[in-house]
């Protein structure tokens, strides 16, 4: 091969390798930049402790996680697979309410502590959340 040839093939390499970072990099910022997340949510007959969270979770949390967990555009659903058990376990959710939780899957900013939640109401919306999860085929 010619030098100049090899030049020229060197820097088409480069401007590629470029092309496709800087396409990489733009993708990952239209994920993080997306809309209000919310999703499709089939609620099942729930258990007697479920009914008592779905009570509590209307009251204190729907506001920002919409109805049934499903997310609004103020607050990510709970209904999905980020919030599978394996990942935050249900003590995830008392630490949450009890010491707020800072942005870090979601965009929609960080959560404050919600002092007026009681230990009870969050053992019923977790089991809640839970219930409707599996029934979603979270596990």
């Amino acid at each position: 091969m010619k030098p100049r040839t090899r030049q020229r093939v060197r820097r088409g390499l480069t401007v590629g390798v470029v092309t496709a970072a800087l396409a990489g990099a733009l993708a990952l910022v239209m994920v993080w930049e997306r809309g209000p997340v919310t999703v499709q949510v089939w609620v099942p007959d729930l258990s007697a402790e479920a009914l008592g969270g779905k009570q509590a979770f209307d009251r204190r949390c729907v506001q920002c996680h919409g109805a049934d967990a499903r997310g609004s555009p103020i607050g990510p659903p709970l209904v999905h697979s980020t919030y599978q058990p394996r990942h935050h376990a249900d003590v995830s959710f008392t630490l949450a309410v009890r010491r707020g939780v800072q942005a870090h899957h979601w965009r929609f900013g960080s959560m404050p502590p919600q002092p007026e939640v009681t230990a009870a109401e969050v053992e019923q919306i977790t089991r809640y959340v839970r219930e409707l999860q599996r029934a979603n085929g979270i596990h």
